[in-house]
């Protein structure tokens, strides 16, 4: 336990300088919170919008496919307030050789490049997506053991994304320029906010088994929403993540040898 209440000491002291920064630009900090209820309604409304011109989209109506959004918001939000700003920051710690520093840390590299950064606006900022999901939960009449496995879902739904977009972010030890890569991660976060049935053939196949974001939110929601036949998916899912954690361990090792610091 003494390795968990290390890093426990080392996060509180990451989340307490994200508040102090958040804090000294209050516009922005105000701006975050604008643009993140934007975000959050217009995605909510875009997809009503759709059902107010059909009835169904394949086997979904609109309360399912309403609480696959809602579901979709709460993994977003935690990525964008735990995770989402590490990745911009990588890159210029390749590019300026500070990289070099987090790799002295007596601390997992991993964890000090991609937990590093917090967004406290967005984390202060969970009452509409929480909201959401526990008002179309009710509407697609979830049951106590469907409840209790929402936040654990979520979490793994989480952890799957962010394992996909290590991976993909690794490739910047090779292209070191951020720019085109952070946005290919994007689009795949865009992917991963339609369920799987809305993709036809080759791109079905391809987010599904290659880079398999359509999963992210698939299949933990057809799980919830039907586990007598969906319960398989989440174990293609685990299996998957172990998968892309070997391939992070693998890709991190061949990066580091490519890496040129700056004291080179």
């Amino acid at each position: 336990m003494s390795w968990l209440v290390r890093y426990w000491g080392v996060y509180r002291e990451f989340l307490a300088n994200a508040f102090a920064e958040a804090s000294s630009y209050r516009l922005h900090f105000v701006l975050l919170i604008v643009m993140d209820q934007l975000f959050y309604l217009s995605s909510l409304g875009s997809v009503s919008f759709i059902f107010d011109h059909v009835q169904s989209i394949g086997p979904w109506g609109r309360d399912e496919f309403m609480f696959f959004t809602a579901f979709m918001l709460a993994v977003d939000h935690l990525h964008m307030t735990f995770i989402s700003e590490s990745f911009w920051n990588f890159s210029f710690d390749l590019r300026t050789g500070k990289l070099d520093f987090v790799l002295l840390r007596p601390l997992n590299t991993l964890f000090s490049i991609f937990f590093r950064y917090i967004r406290p606006a967005t984390m202060i900022n969970f009452v509409t997506p929480w909201a959401f999901l526990i008002h179309f939960g009710r509407a697609v009449e979830l049951g106590t053991w469907q409840w209790v496995s929402v936040p654990f879902l979520i979490v793994f739904s989480l952890m799957f994304l962010v394992s996909v977009e290590i991976l993909i972010s690794m490739l910047m030890f090779w292209t070191v320029e951020a720019f085109g890569i952070n946005f290919l991660r994007m689009q795949l976060q865009n992917i991963s906010r339609w369920p799987d049935f809305v993709y036809r053939g080759v791109a079905r196949r391809f987010f599904s088994l290659v880079i398999p974001v359509l999963l992210v939110g698939s299949a933990p929601v057809k799980a919830l929403l039907n586990p007598e036949e969906h319960a398989t998916g989440l174990a293609w899912m685990l299996l998957l993540l172990f998968l892309l954690w070997g391939a992070i361990r693998l890709v991190w090792r061949l990066g580091l040898r490519s890496y040129e610091s700056a004291s080179s």
